[in-house]
Parts: C-alpha cells; sequence; structure tokens
C-alpha cells in the first residue's frame, strides 16, 4: 500500500493541475503545465494521464489541455446561477444580519435584471417579495450597477420615470454611472418608489468580468445618513465574494488559504425576479 502522506501529495498535485488548467484564459500545452507546477517531466505526464481517463481534464484538436467533460456535464445539469447564489448566501445573510434590510443579489440575462436570491429585512417596514416586479435598471441600484459597468445597455427610446426623481435623461444617467464608478456603488433614493432607497455594488468574476450585483434596500428616512457607511460595508462584503468566486491562488509550494465561513443565520429565497 502507498504511503497515506504520498497519495495526498499526489492528490494535491493533481488538484493544482487542474486548478492551473481552469484558471488560465487559453488552453495550456504539456510544456506550460510542466513550467508551472515545477513537476519531474514523467510525474506531469502521469498525472495528466489519470486527470484525462477521469475526465477532469481533456486535450483539444491542438494537443493542448481544457477542462474536461465532467465540468460541462456539471454545468449542464445545473442552473448557471446556482453556484453563484451558494456562495453568495452567507455573505447575504451576514449583510441582513449586521443591517436588517433587505439584501439582494441580481444577474443579467438578456436585457433583464434578474434577481437570483433575496435575504429578507427584519423590520416590518422595508419587506416586501420582489417577486415578479419588473423594475427599469436606470430606477434600481442592482440595475445602475451594471450601467456603470457596461455590462447592459439603456433601452431605446424614452426611459421611464416612476418617480419625479427618477433619472430620464440618458446624459442624467452617464453622469449617475461615472459617480458610480469613482465611488464604487450605486445608490438610487426615491428614484422608484417615493420613499424607497437603494444601495448595491459590483460583484466580480474569475476574469474580471461584472457577473452580479449586489445590495439592499429599506425605507429611505433609515437609510439616508448611513449611506456612505452602508456603501463602503457593501463594497467590504463584495470584494470578499469576488475573491472567493476567484477560488483560491494558484499553489506553488504551499497549500492554499482555505476560507472559512460562518454558517448562514437566514435562509436566503431563491427566485429568479426582477429588481
Amino acid at each position: 500500500m502507498s504511503d497515506p502522506a504520498t497519495g495526498t501529495r499526489a492528490l494535491d498535485r493533481a488538484a493544482d493541475l487542474v486548478a492551473t488548467v481552469v484558471h488560465a484564459d487559453e488552453p495550456m500545452s504539456f510544456a506550460d503545465l510542466q513550467d508551472a507546477s515545477g513537476l519531474a517531466k514523467s510525474t506531469t505526464s502521469r498525472l495528466l494521464t489519470a486527470l484525462e481517463r477521469s475526465g477532469l481534464l481533456e486535450r483539444d484538436a491542438a494537443g493542448s489541455y481544457v477542462a474536461g467533460r465532467l465540468f460541462w456535464l456539471y454545468a449542464a445539469r445545473h442552473d448557471p446561477w446556482d453556484e453563484l447564489v451558494r456562495l453568495a448566501r452567507p455573505v447575504m445573510d451576514d449583510i441582513g444580519a449586521d443591517t436588517g434590510e433587505t439584501v439582494h443579489l441580481s444577474v443579467t440575462r438578456g436585457e433583464r435584471v434578474v434577481q437570483v436570491a433575496q435575504v429578507d429585512s427584519t423590520f416590518l417596514l422595508g419587506t416586501r417579495d420582489w417577486t415578479e416586479v419588473d423594475v427599469p435598471a436606470h430606477c434600481s441600484a442592482l440595475g445602475k450597477v451594471f450601467l456603470a459597468w457596461d455590462a447592459l445597455e439603456l433601452p431605446d427610446g424614452e426611459l421611464e420615470r416612476p418617480t419625479p426623481a427618477t433619472l430620464a435623461g440618458r446624459d442624467d444617467v452617464r453622469r449617475d454611472c461615472l459617480r458610480t464608478r469613482e465611488r464604487g456603488w450605486a445608490l438610487t433614493r426615491d428614484e422608484l418608489e417615493i420613499g424607497l432607497t437603494g444601495i448595491a455594488v459590483p460583484v466580480f468574476g474569475v476574469h474580471g468580468d461584472l457577473v452580479a450585483s449586489l445590495g439592499i434596500s429599506g425605507p429611505t428616512p433609515r437609510l439616508e445618513a448611513r449611506l456612505d457607511e452602508l456603501g463602503r460595508r457593501l463594497l467590504d462584503r463584495s470584494t470578499a465574494l469576488s475573491s472567493l468566486l476567484r477560488g483560491p491562488a494558484r499553489r506553488t509550494t504551499h497549500p492554499p488559504h482555505r476560507s472559512d465561513h460562518r454558517p448562514a443565520h437566514r435562509s436566503a429565497r431563491t427566485q429568479e425576479v426582477v429588481a
């Protein structure tokens, strides 16, 4: 029987090879992987053969390595946002426990902003089910994040104006997007509904692309004196979530640090709602 330490070391090395391929921006050659791993040629060859056999890696037409069929099989069997929601839930629960306000996580699907998870407010005033509520992006802090980071475009034609505070002109929206990028968080105050304020921040994925917006909403009188503070808190949480989505740093000789997340205090409702 093999030494347990030896078996663990081999598993760590194989996991490193898979992680290197998955995080790479393009297929990796054998020489690239050997150089990145620092392993002997024979060891690299043996591990890559085993990973191909298991379906974790495969080779493209040029012979370079890419993620294997098991990754695509998993993706095909699951909603593409399930993993995002799973990783975001502890962060959302922490924000909800910290602020008491409704917490939202949204993504884009086509030209729509779709809420994929929500944690309800602990206050009676401010709790609302946003299911089936279609909100114009320029009226929503969550939507403004996607506009500010060029993940969404304004629709053609005249912009909707639900309240007198709504930014109705395209130039006004563009200036607001610049302010959002400069401070790092988006704000809507009485723009969707009089008395309702929302704050949202971007969440970035593996390649630094915007994948989601994370925010809170609540009554304007309760939030207006804390906007900067809440914006900074949300930025801290979204930065942590973005790091989590990017995964552990590639290892050299030391094992990756494993983040330890607090258990959720409240369950997040997974929905498909427009925020």
